[in-house]
């Protein structure tokens, strides 16, 4: 894992999630702002599952469990496309507000796998 990369990540996530929360309190059902925003996410999600691949391999392994970090990555990798999923069937201003939380709750995780690998100590 890359320190400045997670951080970047934990930003795009949030400004995401902030985003499509307006949006969807404004009352606009998606729109390709709100879907591109977690996209977005996505995208970024998909870049540190390749990094975190690799880093092992390359000496930068995490301080805590690889096993909870690889859940919580996995997890964060579908919370998007169930949002997504769920914004495209049901086009309401309340599946917009669901791909605001799916935002918002991947900066959560995403904050978390942070300290897993870089602050949390194996027993």
């Amino acid at each position: 894992m890359i320190e400045w990369f997670t951080a970047v990540q934990v930003v795009v996530a949030v400004l995401a999630g902030l985003l499509c929360l307006v949006v969807g309190f404004i009352g606009k059902p998606p729109n390709d702002l709100t879907l591109g925003a977690i996209v977005l996410v996505e995208l970024l999600l998909i870049v540190q599952l390749v990094v975190t691949i690799v880093a092992p391999l390359v000496g930068n392994p995490p301080t805590g469990s690889l096993a909870e970090f690889y859940i919580y990555l996995v997890s964060a990798l579908l919370l998007p496309l169930a949002g997504g999923f769920w914004a495209l069937i049901e086009r309401t201003r309340w599946s917009t507000v669901v791909l605001g939380v799916v935002g918002l709750a991947i900066a959560v995780m995403l904050y978390r796998m942070g300290q897993i690998w870089f602050v949390q100590g194996t027993p």
